[in-house]
């Protein structure tokens, strides 16, 4: 199973005015748990601004509120939060790598697919990857908490089974607990509309930027990409190991759409820039063997495309067979269309992979 962790700055910082360490150590442990009974991991973690301000020993009261200082602590404590990181999954012996990202990287085509391709070899090489916003040149998270929303985005981008949002609440109620003494914990919501959003608004932590709106809009993009969330209080003990193996804790939201249908939905959405026409090997492997594009069953290139947009793939009878992301621009399949594998790095002096469209990024129609 792939899991996306998103874990935020009030869980991190564990009631204290600095990275609680115990947390950290604690969060490494369950999650090389989990590594070791063979899922995927990937940690998205808030709490560089919190860890700037420990950095710089400065108070609460006395932190100025303006963007550019809370990117200057971001950009101070950025290193110290993914030194901690290293630090301390190393004593569990994983390895970690940090990905730096704003919505306009997913927004992006070309940068989509680039994140994309990074994040899934650090994965398959055992590599947990640990996400932030890139706060520094991005003000969106640090004024409305969108690490809850990056999320998300994380778990479309990889295609996750998973999305669990670690916070400092025990989940979803009907009113706000702290101020509701009848406020009831809701298990499971099978459809957010606004009674639900209702719900959720006006709760927020002390000190992490975010709120539950902010983790229930997360769910929303989530559920519809496919993937499944729950929101878990990070103060119950081994709460990620209980959720991944089934318990009933904190909040529910089962996705509606399987990872092919939410795939579809997406590649289908785009709109289509340009085509390739295949030989009939090229059409076999692609509709019978279930296979990836490769270059040289390309018999001819239309259209002005650029590397990850949307193309059509006919076949020669000129009938559109499927639909996919270009692997490569329209001129260079153009240069290396009919030709074999190893001649691309030769023939363009550099090369993004043996697959003109990858099977995972293919809709056969």
């Amino acid at each position: 199973m792939r899991i996306i962790i998103k874990v935020g700055t009030n869980v991190l910082r564990g009631g204290t005015e600095r990275i609680h360490r115990p947390r950290l150590i604690d969060l490494a442990r369950q999650i090389a748990h989990l590594n070791e009974e063979g899922h995927e991991l990937i940690l998205v973690s808030s709490g560089a601004v919190f860890a700037g301000r420990e950095m710089l020993g400065i108070k609460p009261a006395k932190q100025k509120k303006d963007i550019p200082y809370k990117q200057m602590l971001a950009a101070i404590g950025q290193g110290r939060l993914m030194a901690l990181y290293q630090q301390i999954f190393d004593m569990y012996g994983l390895v970690v790598a940090q990905a730096l990202l704003t919505r306009a990287d997913l927004a992006n085509r070309t940068r989509y697919l680039n994140a994309r391709n990074t994040l899934q070899l650090l994965i398959q090489h055992r590599v947990i990857p640990i996400i932030n916003e890139n706060d520094v040149v991005a003000v969106d998270e640090i004024k409305f908490g969108d690490n809850d929303n990056l999320s998300a985005m994380v778990a479309n981008l990889l295609d996750a089974d998973m999305l669990i949002i670690v916070t400092d609440q025990a989940g979803l109620f009907t009113a706000d607990p702290r101020q509701h003494a009848s406020a009831q914990l809701i298990r499971e919501v099978a459809t957010i509309d606004e009674t639900i959003r209702d719900m959720a608004r006006g709760s927020s932590g002390t000190v992490g930027t975010g709120g539950m709106i902010t983790k229930i809009d997360a769910a929303e993009l989530a559920t519809r990409s496919g993937t499944s969330v729950v929101i878990a209080p990070g103060s119950e003990p081994d709460v990620i190991v209980r959720v991944v193996h089934g318990e009933a804790l904190g909040t529910r939201f089962p996705t509606q759409l399987s990872y092919i249908e939410s795939r579809k939905r997406w590649i289908l959405a785009e709109a289509v820039q340009g085509q390739v026409k295949i030989d009939e090997g090229a059409t076999k492997a692609l509709v019978k063997a279930r296979k990836s594009l490769l270059a040289v069953g390309i018999i001819e290139v239309l259209g002005n495309f650029q590397r990850g947009e949307t193309i059509r793939v006919l076949n020669q009878q000129d009938h559109e067979i499927g639909r996919g992301l270009a692997n490569y621009s329209a001129d260079d399949l153009r240069t290396i269309c009919g030709k074999h594998s190893p001649e691309i790095a030769t023939l363009l002096g550099y090369d993004y992979g043996p697959t003109a469209i990858h099977r995972d990024n293919l809709v056969m129609l």
